[in-house]
């Protein structure tokens, strides 16, 4: 039987900063969070431009390869940003997404320090890795994991999406379960919350919606000095997986491109 995903968001500025660079959208085939490099010029125009021309129409995609096509298609439009504005050079974003193949399986993608939580029968996984400098210092021994969270360079990124013809993300194909549960959510949220906080919000039985905003807000209380964004996504059987698969945008990609919606 087909899959689709049931899947609710949230993001906030937060306290701390003046604009959120997060982007984020749901739908019924996808699901996706974007952030803005901190240190680089128009965060929020590069996370909302690449979501915003990743979804341009309903995404179906044959396979990771497709998808990994789209993506760097996506990728271009940035590179046309910088092309028509010189000041815009150096803006970069993080990506990740899960989306729904032709096939029904689930195809995860990534690039960046967001990342993505697996929820299976109880059990909390992180199902990607982070692309940065502390990780880095981590996989060599030289820090553990737990200090990893407050390592002052901790923001510190070595991939991401920035209109760069080698830019590329990560594709793997996934086994969709039903009852399955996705978390995908900016480092606002990580640098804040442990694997035990993400689990108990995870686990509660509310709706992605609810548990989305819970999330945020949870970040928000535990101090988050970042835009905080946070994606849960139900994987389910559905007999109509195209059922109510026009895209819903939050943060950055929410509050620009607004005027793209009505033609997609």
């Amino acid at each position: 039987m087909p899959i689709r995903l049931r899947s609710g968001g949230d993001s906030d500025v937060g306290a701390f900063r003046a604009v959120n660079q997060d982007a984020a959208f749901t739908a019924a085939w996808g699901a996706a969070v974007a952030d803005g490099v901190g240190g680089g010029p128009s965060g929020d125009l590069a996370s909302a431009a690449l979501v915003h021309r990743l979804v341009a129409g309903r995404v179906s995609v044959a396979d990771a390869e497709a998808l990994a096509i789209r993506i760097r298609e996506a990728n271009w439009d940035l590179r046309a940003h910088v092309e028509r504005d010189e000041a815009l050079r150096g803006m970069a974003t993080t990506f990740t997404g899960l989306f729904v193949s032709q096939t029904g399986r689930l195809l995860l993608a990534h690039t960046g320090d967001s990342r993505a939580y697996l929820l299976r029968d109880g059990s909390l996984t992180r199902e990607t890795r982070d692309d940065s400098f502390v990780q880095v210092l981590v996989d060599h021994g030289l820090i553990a994991a737990e200090a990893a969270a407050s390592h002052p360079r901790r923001n510190i990124i070595t991939a991401s999406l920035a209109g760069a013809e080698d830019d590329a993300a990560s594709v793997v194909d996934r086994d969709p379960r039903s009852g399955d549960r996705w978390l995908l959510c900016s480092d606002g949220v990580t640098d804040y919350l442990g694997d035990d906080e993400l689990m108990r919000a995870l686990a509660t039985g509310g709706s992605p919606q609810a548990v989305s905003a819970a999330l945020v807000a949870s970040a928000l209380g535990a101090g988050s000095r970042d835009n905080v964004t946070a994606v849960v996504c139900d994987v389910e059987h559905s007999p109509d997986p195209s059922a109510d698969d026009r895209p819903t945008f939050y943060g950055a990609a929410a509050d620009r491109f607004c005027e793209d919606l009505d033609s997609m």
